[in-house]
């Protein structure tokens, strides 16, 4: 091979490089208005942080999975409360949220399950605080007869420790 079709294999390669770096640094922000991303969730009872959850969009349903777990009261917890197919799994990378549908400014008609308790209950979610922060209602029948969560928009899951309490 040539001098000159190395200089060009380099060329390339750094060139190659250079636009994933640019296309990796022009990934779009979290959008404020939806509930896509990566969420702190903060215990209701404790304020204190318990996981992060990660909302994603499939088919115009919201879907959540547990990303990460502080502070767990064992190595890699199950849902020994929960029946059927959860029963006894892994909590981290299990789906706790579902169904969710746009429905003006909320998401609605869902279902989240708390894996401590192994329930299932009705869910709703909203956004306030410019997106920033995400109140889930997990509630049986109807929605007054149930409780509220507030998460935490998570900018940078990679860092993220359990040492945000209740907003």
């Amino acid at each position: 091979m040539s001098n000159t079709n190395k200089a060009m294999k380099r060329f390339g390669g750094v060139l190659l490089g250079a636009m994933l770096s640019l296309a990796a640094g022009l990934a779009p922000a979290a959008d404020a208005n939806s509930p896509v991303g990566v969420w702190k969730t903060i215990d209701d009872e404790t304020g204190k942080a318990k996981s992060l959850v990660e909302i994603t969009e499939s088919g115009g349903q919201l879907h959540g999975r547990v990303l990460k777990i502080f502070d767990p009261s064992k190595p890699n917890p199950t849902c020994e409360k929960c029946e059927g197919a959860k029963k006894d799994q892994p909590i981290t990378g299990m789906e706790i949220l579902w169904g969710l549908k746009k429905d003006g400014s909320e998401w609605t008609g869902g279902q989240v399950l708390d894996p401590k308790k192994g329930k299932v209950y009705n869910a709703k979610l909203s956004l306030s605080d410019n997106g920033s922060k995400l109140n889930l209602r997990g509630y049986i029948g109807f929605s007054m007869l149930g409780r509220t969560q507030t998460w935490l928009r998570e900018t940078n899951p990679a860092q993220a420790t359990e040492s945000t309490t209740a907003p």
